[in-house]
């Protein structure tokens, strides 16, 4: 609600006499850790210089800067994006938001504070084991809320307690005026603050679109009190795992049609808000035939909060639904504390594969019910057959819906709330010189599952579009999106106007852009462009 003068943090880690953030050019040897500091070794990210600020002053200081010297601004908090919106601006600027990973009560504002370079790890782990709170994000512990945030987190408590920026009470957001300067602003959900707007923008409008975020404020909608544990809700205490197996060797056509029309079905019948499979959260993992030593073809790895009374038999009656028919290995272990479950040991020979990835490329979909008979076709003959170079082949189908989708969509900026899984498609490899040849593989996969709509999920009875945290500049071209449908439809759907007013308000000189950053309005009394 206030705008920030530039003295309103007082940061122990920055003194009276503070440089400022340092300008890593690449004669300096920090350069090179910066430049590796990336998750998908498909791109470089090496602009003429690092800003890496500490404070939001500091973050002002470099896009004031930036501006005036006519250098592109990007802005890194974690990295993981699947495209690169962070390295396509190799002369110019990338602030790195590492150094501001700070998480903290803010009284004034009975909220908790978390800074975008802050990872969920450290979110989960501070938060947890200080108030015993939590917010429902993402499994990767890596990843920073910077981006993840923004664009409309989502994870394995989302079913039961909804998307992240429905917690979400303010946003510091550093943006430039018509005029070049740089300032700090606060906007929250409360609808009377007159920067109402672009806190909105920033509840699934995806990052780098209208400033540099330096800070969150998240609480829940409604809070009895001043005590810091009331303000989030409490995770489970524990979680009880199960997992069902299945090896190509024993699945046929007709089995994996099977499997996966089960798994529709039920996702499709346990995902509205307040079901009572509500506190389950699931992931159906497509391995492509080959690629793991053991011969492993599909898995449904199921959790249940281990604090229900019949957790056990919720969970062996999920997996024993899945599975109907078709068999497969079970097991259900017992129940294990949340954040031991969430964040558990890695030995460190095993944390790279699968997890901190080579050169890849994603794609991702929404799903309002399960797979076509002519999609679970096209994934098993694109999965059962030579791949070129692709090592790691994957489709990841996962739980969605519940809570999520309690929440009008346009009450933020995430459209999407009434699917029920998330389809997520990886092809994985080390060679750079089989990057065109896997590329093409994972476009025509992609394009082959939505042929019937063009190419790409078209929002309607099956599909709802897709997530602009998993985003693919595909989308916006021709000559794979053949449906007539904009990328931007099938990100924010109805929902993009708005963005686009936001995008002309608070970043009129279009500062903060990439390959799929939101477009600003025209002004107003202008027609708009032919389509």
């Amino acid at each position: 609600m206030d705008e920030v003068p530039s003295n309103r943090l007082i940061n122990p880690k920055v003194l009276s006499g503070d440089p400022g953030p340092p300008r890593i050019t690449p004669e300096d040897a920090r350069y090179e850790d910066l430049a590796l500091r990336v998750r998908n070794e498909r791109f470089e990210h090496r602009p003429r210089y690092f800003r890496v600020p500490r404070t939001t002053e500091q973050v002002v200081t470099a896009v004031t800067e930036a501006v005036r010297a006519g250098d592109r601004i990007t802005i890194r908090s974690g990295g993981h994006s699947m495209e690169n919106s962070v390295g396509e601006a190799s002369d110019g600027v990338i602030i790195d938001l590492s150094a501001m990973n700070g998480v903290y009560h803010d009284p004034g504002r009975r909220a908790f504070v978390v800074e975008s370079g802050a990872t969920l790890g450290e979110i989960y782990r501070v938060l947890y084991l200080t108030w015993g709170v939590t917010i429902p994000g993402g499994w990767g512990h890596s990843v920073c809320v910077g981006g993840h945030i923004q664009g409309g987190g989502y994870g394995v408590l989302s079913r039961s307690l909804g998307s992240v920026v429905d917690y979400l009470f303010a946003v510091e957001v550093v943006v430039v005026d018509a005029d070049g300067t740089a300032r700090a602003v606060i906007a929250t959900r409360d609808p009377a603050d007159p920067h109402h707007e672009l806190w909105w923008a920033h509840t699934g409008g995806g990052g780098g679109n209208f400033g540099v975020v330096t800070r969150y404020w998240l609480r829940s909608a409604v809070t009895p009190g001043d005590d810091p544990a009331q303000l989030l809700p409490p995770p489970p205490a524990t979680l009880l795992t199960g997992v069902r197996r299945w090896t190509w060797d024993g699945l046929t056509r007709d089995a994996f049609h099977q499997l996966m029309d089960n798994h529709g079905r039920w996702h499709q019948a346990n995902s509205s808000p307040g079901c009572r499979y509500a506190a389950l959260a699931s992931r159906l993992v497509v391995t492509g035939r080959g690629d793991q030593e053991d011969g492993e073809a599909v898995v449904v790895a199921a959790m249940i909060d281990g604090g229900l009374p019949d957790a056990r038999r919720m969970l062996a009656d999920y997996l024993d639904e899945v599975g109907d028919g078709v068999g497969g290995e079970q097991h259900i272990g017992q129940a294990t504390p949340w954040l031991y479950t969430m964040m558990p040991p890695v030995p460190d020979g095993d944390a790279h594969r699968g997890a901190e990835y080579d050169r890849y490329k994603g794609k991702a979909g929404y799903l309002r019910r399960g797979f076509t008979r002519q999609q679970i076709d096209t994934v098993y003959d694109y999965l059962t057959s030579p791949r070129a170079g692709v090592e790691l082949a994957r489709l990841w189908l996962l739980a969605y819906g519940g809570q999520i989708n309690a929440v009008d969509p346009a009450a933020t900026a995430l459209a999407q709330r009434d699917s029920v899984l998330k389809a997520v498609y990886i092809a994985i490899w080390s060679d750079a010189a089989d990057d065109a040849e896997n590329l093409d593989w994972m476009r025509r996969f992609y394009r082959d599952v939505y042929v019937e709509t063009g190419g790409v999920p078209v929002p309607g009875e099956v599909h709802d579009g897709t997530y602009i945290n998993y985003p693919d500049t595909d989308l916006a071209d021709p000559a794979w999106n053949t449906s007539g449908v904009p990328w931007h439809y099938l990100y924010y759907k109805d929902n993009y106007e708005r963005l686009r007013r936001v995008k002309r308000d608070w970043d009129p000189r279009d500062v903060f852009r990439h390959a799929l950053s939101v477009r600003p309005a025209d002004p107003p009394g202008e027609p708009a462009p032919t389509p």
